[in-house]
């Protein structure tokens, strides 16, 4: 399972807000929900996020072992 807990230290530690991000960044708020929730966004938005927040994917997501896991 993909986790967001990162991203909300990263955005802390950056000075921005999920407000400048919507607002001045045109990041959806639909798109700050889903990480809020540690649903699925695109890799696009990975790096939008990576580059306005100057850092690196891990400073963004994390993957942690879950039953909730689909079977392969």
């Amino acid at each position: 399972m993909i986790l967001y807990d990162p991203f909300w230290k990263t955005l802390k530690q950056s000075g921005e807000s999920t407000y400048s991000l919507i607002t001045k960044h045109k990041i959806s708020s639909s798109t700050i929900d889903r990480l809020r929730k540690n649903q699925p966004i695109t890799t696009t938005t990975m790096n939008d996020l990576c580059r306005i927040l100057n850092c690196d994917v891990k400073d963004i997501a994390v993957y942690v072992s879950s039953e909730e896991d689909q079977i392969l």
